[in-house]
């Protein structure tokens, strides 16, 4: 199998952006990108994908990409007749688009391929567009399905579910799982507090995250409740922004400047996996992601030097550092507690500040940690760098089943330092 290659890779700066379009962030993300792959325009890009989640908000669905390239196309910027495929995926949409591109350049039917993820979640005059964005992201048909599901589940984790008007039903999905784990395996709350203090510690280096401010784990854990364990700074905030990466075939790579192949980035691995209804105790849907992604790579955990995990909550980043393998299962509490995520630490994760901090429009998250990682690969990364870091992974879910994701994308990333 041929190796594939991230040249250009770009996020915008995350946060509530009332005045841009989503035409224009594409626009910022499109250019930026460009000028990261050391292009001077997009003549070479053979094909592209495009990923979002709400535009069916303001009634347009179906073409979304192709509108918001359409200025793009017309000032000669991006080539036209280049086939756009749209994808939507819940909070994992950016790395499915990075999957289609980088299956494209497998497939030998493109030399050079784009992706990018787009989301506007603020909306300060029509704040139902926000709830009808995430409510996507659950099955609207079967409602019954997952209320019968959460109520037995909440009483096996100690927590009823009890939904309320000021959040979300995924942030009460969360909390039970997160008292659940409390219950099976004696993490603490104290303990998911250390995780959110020191995402925020690590976002305020980060000069497009959403949030940047450093925080203790009493200021975490003195924040407004939310759904118990979870306080506010546990928990990813509403935002606005895009991502995108530009990737092509060794042969391509090799026809371009030293300069753009020496910060070239080789994808090692994939893996995707799909979500069901799974029991509490039952091993989670990123964890057969990352083993196809480890094997695909051909190395294991220990290998790793840096990771993004998906910490729409900062409970998540806990059980998530334990599906990748970073620890045993029921220690990730323990593990992200005694410093081992943080920078300087034996695994650094999030060091973008992660979604508590950065920030989670929620179709462009995969490919702002594409971003970061590519940064940290490059040695680009300014305060928050991990020092000689070589392997990086990402971890990214989207939507609700039960209390799996939807769909999940484990990437790996392998830069010779």
């Amino acid at each position: 199998m041929s190796d594939v290659y991230i040249i250009g890779s770009y996020s915008t700066a995350f946060g509530r952006r009332p005045q841009d379009t989503t035409k224009d962030l594409a626009r910022e993300a499109y250019e930026n990108v460009l000028k990261d792959a050391g292009f001077a325009d997009g003549d070479r890009i053979e094909s592209s994908w495009f990923g979002n989640c709400g535009m069916w908000t303001d009634q347009q669905g179906s073409i979304r990409g192709q509108v918001c390239f359409t200025p793009l196309v017309r000032e000669g910027l991006f080539p036209a007749r280049v086939p756009m495929t749209n994808v939507e995926g819940g909070c994992a949409t950016a790395s499915l688009a990075l999957n289609g591109a980088w299956k494209d350049i497998l497939s030998g039917q493109s030399e050079i391929s784009i992706a990018m993820g787009l989301e506007k979640t603020f909306y300060p005059e029509t704040p139902e567009k926000t709830s009808r964005i995430y409510f996507g992201g659950i099955d609207q048909y079967d409602p019954h399905e997952w209320e019968s599901y959460y109520r037995a589940a909440g009483e096996e984790a100690g927590k009823a579910f009890e939904p309320g008007p000021d959040r979300t039903i995924f942030m009460d999905t969360y909390a039970m799982q997160a008292c659940h784990h409390m219950k099976r395996y004696g993490t603490t709350q104290r303990q998911i507090a250390a995780g959110a203090a020191k995402n925020h510690n690590h976002g305020s280096m980060n000069p497009n995250a959403q949030y940047r401010f450093r925080m203790t784990a009493e200021e975490v854990l003195a924040d407004r409740a939310v759904s118990y364990p979870l306080t506010r700074s546990m928990c990813a905030p509403v935002g606005d922004g895009a991502a995108a990466a530009i990737v092509c075939s060794e042969r391509a790579l090799k026809t371009l400047p030293a300069a753009v192949q020496e910060r070239a980035v080789r994808i090692a691995g994939q893996g995707l996996s799909g979500g069901k209804y799974r029991s509490l105790d039952e091993d989670g849907l990123s964890r057969f992601a990352a083993d196809r992604a480890y094997q695909m790579a051909g190395i294991g955990p220990a290998q790793i030097d840096v990771a993004e995990v998906h910490d729409a909550t900062s409970f998540c980043e806990i059980y998530q550092v334990e599906m990748m393998g970073f620890c045993e299962r029921g220690a990730g509490g323990a593990f992200v507690e005694s410093g081992a995520t943080t920078l300087g630490g034996r695994i650094p994760v999030n060091t973008s500040g992660g979604l508590v901090s950065k920030g989670h429009p929620v179709g462009a998250t995969g490919l702002s940690m594409t971003a970061e990682l590519v940064a940290q690969l490059r040695g680009e990364s300014g305060d928050r760098q991990v020092e000689k870091a070589s392997w990086a992974l990402a971890e990214n879910g989207g939507g609700v089943i039960g209390f799996d994701e939807a769909a999940c994308s484990v990437l790996i990333l392998h830069r010779e330092n």
